[in-house]
């Protein structure tokens, strides 16, 4: 984790997907940043260790364990915070699940349902959600992690690339309404090759030391929000950071 600052101090920042990989490293970098994270994921574990973490260099966080595919679930949360903090100036939609690798002839019909319902159909429930919180935010701030295959698809990744072409499509059009009528803003970030457990799945045979660590991102995610964003637009991590 970086030096502790407080550009983000007095922020509340929701940050999905946050046992492990680069929403575990997004999570902590906003909090060395000052603001309040709040965590999910569908497992304690692992955010009970990331909450030690941050607690211990000094910064403040909430666990919130939760499965993403129960829509109830995302409601109560979105009451809980409502309840204790009233707004909800950062939303980083990072949660995904890759699904299988295999020609779209042969997707199989139920993992293809479960990877729709956490890639689209939650992230939706999830923006629903928490859009009153956005908007009380003198800066609301949404940041979708997404995946160069969305924009260029390629064989056997159909199912996961459509779930992420349709879930920028999603974040945009929210991006557009939000525009004229509050201080919402979206992004939407391909963060390329990562040191992750996805990533591993996906790839192998490739050495995971020459990619870069989740903590890349997490640093570049919370430079974005301390910067700000303005309009839906795709962001890239700089090829330096993709190459190191």
């Amino acid at each position: 984790m970086t030096m502790r600052s407080e550009e983000l101090a007095g922020q509340v920042a929701l940050v999905t997907g946050a046992s492990r990989g680069i929403g575990e490293a997004v999570a902590e970098s906003l909090a060395a940043r000052g603001a309040h994270v709040v965590i999910t994921a569908r497992t304690a574990g692992g955010l009970e260790a990331l909450e030690d973490r941050i607690h211990a260099a000094g910064g403040s966080a909430t666990i919130a364990p939760l499965d993403l595919t129960d829509g109830d679930s995302i409601a109560r949360l979105a009451s809980a915070m409502a309840e204790r903090w009233k707004k909800l100036d950062m939303l980083v939609l990072n949660a995904a699940m890759l699904g299988t690798l295999t020609p779209v002839a042969a997707i199989d019909g139920k993992e293809f349902n479960r990877l729709l319902t956490l890639n689209l159909i939650a992230q939706q429930a999830l923006i629903a959600n928490f859009d009153p919180l956005l908007r009380r935010a003198t800066s609301g701030r949404l940041l979708a992690l997404s995946s160069g295959v969305a924009r260029n698809p390629r064989a056997y990744w159909g199912a996961y690339a459509a779930s992420k072409a349709a879930f920028e499509t999603l974040v945009t059009s929210y991006g557009a309404e939000m525009r004229n009528i509050s201080g919402v803003r979206t992004a939407i970030l391909d963060p390329g090759g990562t040191r992750t457990q996805m990533r591993a799945r996906a790839y192998p045979g490739e050495d995971p030391h020459s990619i870069k660590g989740p903590e890349a991102v997490g640093e570049f995610v919370a430079g974005m929000m301390v910067e700000g964003f303005d309009s839906t637009a795709f962001h890239a991590l700089p090829k330096v950071m993709l190459d190191a």
